[in-house]
C-alpha cells in the first residue's frame, strides 16, 4: 500500500500527498475547486505488473451539483465536459473521471491529467452561475415591463475613482430614477464576493445620490436560494435600499416612491 506514496514523494514532490483510506489510496493534489476545497483522487491498491484505475470517485460532478439549485446541465455544458475529457485523455463513466495506470506508465503524468480534467470541469460552475444570474435579471426585466416601469439595462456609469461600473438596471418613474443591482447566486461560497462587489460599486457611485436629481440605490436580493445572511443585508443597507425578490410588490412600490 505504501508503494504509490513513495512513488509520489519521489516523482511529484511534497505538493501531492497520499494515505490509505478504506479500499483506496487517497491522493491529495494541490489543485482546488473554486471554493477552495482540494481535489482528491483515489487509486486502487498497487501491485506488481497490474493495471490500476485512478478516479475522482465522482467528487467533481458531485461538487458541481452542490453549487447550483438546478441539477440539469445544458447541452453546451455536456459538450464542454466531453471536450475536456478528450483533451486530457480521461474517461467519464457514471459521473466519475477515470484514468488507467498501465505497467510502465508515468504515475505523475496520469495523476496530473486527471487532476487538470477535474479542475477544468469544476470551472463549469462559472457557467452555471452566469446562467442563474442572467436568468434572475431576465425575470426582473420581465417584471418591470409588466409593471410598466421604464428602464435601461446594463448601464455603464463612472465612479469617483475613475472606474466604470455596469449597473444591472436604471429605472425611471414620474417621481424618481433608481439604480438597481440584482444579487443572485445558488451557492454560499459566492455570496460574500457578490455582496462586496455591489458594496464597492455603491460606494464609488455615491455622488449620484445627491444633487438636484438624486438617484435612489436599490440592492435587490434574489432570495429563491437561502444563501444570504443578515450581514449581507446590513452591509448594503448602509448604502442602498435592500429589497427581497420574493417581495416584488415592495420593489415596485419603492421604484415609484418619491
Amino acid at each position: 500500500m505504501n508503494m504509490p506514496c513513495e512513488m509520489i514523494q519521489k516523482t511529484m514532490g511534497e505538493l501531492f500527498t497520499c494515505k490509505a483510506l478504506g479500499n483506496y489510496i487517497r491522493i491529495r493534489t494541490p489543485y482546488m475547486y473554486p471554493d477552495g476545497d482540494y481535489i482528491d483522487l483515489f487509486a486502487e491498491p498497487f501491485g506488481e505488473d497490474k493495471e490500476i484505475t485512478i478516479s475522482d470517485l465522482g467528487e467533481t460532478t458531485r461538487w458541481l451539483r452542490m453549487q447550483t439549485i438546478t441539477q440539469k446541465r445544458s447541452a453546451k455544458q455536456r459538450q464542454m465536459i466531453e471536450d475536456i475529457r478528450m483533451t486530457h485523455g480521461v474517461e467519464f463513466f457514471k459521473g466519475m473521471l477515470l484514468a488507467r495506470l498501465k505497467p510502465g506508465d508515468n504515475l505523475a503524468v496520469v495523476i496530473t491529467r486527471l487532476s487538470q480534467a477535474a479542475l477544468r470541469i469544476s470551472d463549469l460552475w462559472f457557467t452555471f452561475r452566469s446562467r442563474a444570474v442572467e436568468s434572475a435579471k431576465d425575470d426582473v426585466a420581465d417584471y418591470l415591463e409588466e409593471s410598466q416601469v421604464r428602464f435601461d439595462r446594463n448601464v455603464k456609469l463612472p465612479g469617483r475613482s475613475g472606474k466604470s461600473w455596469v449597473v444591472d438596471f436604471q429605472t425611471r418613474t414620474s417621481n424618481r430614477s433608481t439604480l438597481v443591482y440584482v444579487l443572485s447566486t445558488g451557492t454560499r461560497g459566492a455570496r460574500q464576493g457578490i455582496t462586496e462587489h455591489v458594496f464597492t460599486a455603491w460606494s464609488d457611485l455615491s455622488q449620484m445620490k445627491v444633487g438636484p436629481e438624486p438617484l435612489r440605490f436599490v440592492s435587490l436580493f434574489d432570495d429563491s436560494s437561502d444563501v444570504w445572511t443578515g450581514e449581507d443585508f446590513k452591509l448594503l443597507g448602509d448604502l442602498s435600499e435592500v429589497v427581497l425578490w420574493s417581495d416584488s410588490r415592495q420593489f415596485a412600490d419603492l421604484l415609484g416612491a418619491a
